[in-house]
């Protein structure tokens, strides 16, 4: 009878040489982004030595970035640096003072009924 080993990587994060999560995402885009830019300039004519430049260009700043971001703010601290964006820096209040006192006295006098 076969002995099957357990998998042990269930509810963990997807890793493929150090890039995690979103990254890895943003690195095959990117690649994938990088090789249909170049085909296309192949297609549309350019030299083939500057296709081939752009394409070992872009690649390699695309490998330095998404590195770069990855050990910058790890797994979810990209998401939380766009989703800071959201969020307003401060709320304004309109409401006069005597406004607010009047609201909340009338709301704790109903509280004692209920």
């Amino acid at each position: 009878m076969k002995k099957y080993s357990i998998n042990k990587g269930i509810g963990t994060t997807v890793e493929f040489k150090g890039l995690k999560a979103q990254y890895l995402f943003y690195f095959a885009a990117g690649l994938l982004a990088d090789l249909i830019l170049v085909m296309v300039l192949y297609m549309a004519g350019v030299n083939n030595l500057i296709c081939l430049s752009l394409g070992i260009g872009s690649s390699g700043y695309l490998v330095y970035k998404v590195f770069s971001l990855n050990k910058k703010y790890g797994q979810y601290g990209l998401m939380k640096l766009q989703a800071k964006k959201y969020f307003p820096r401060y709320i304004i209040s309109r409401k006069n003072l005597r406004g607010c006192l009047s609201n909340n006295f009338k709301l704790s006098s109903y509280e004692k009924y209920s």
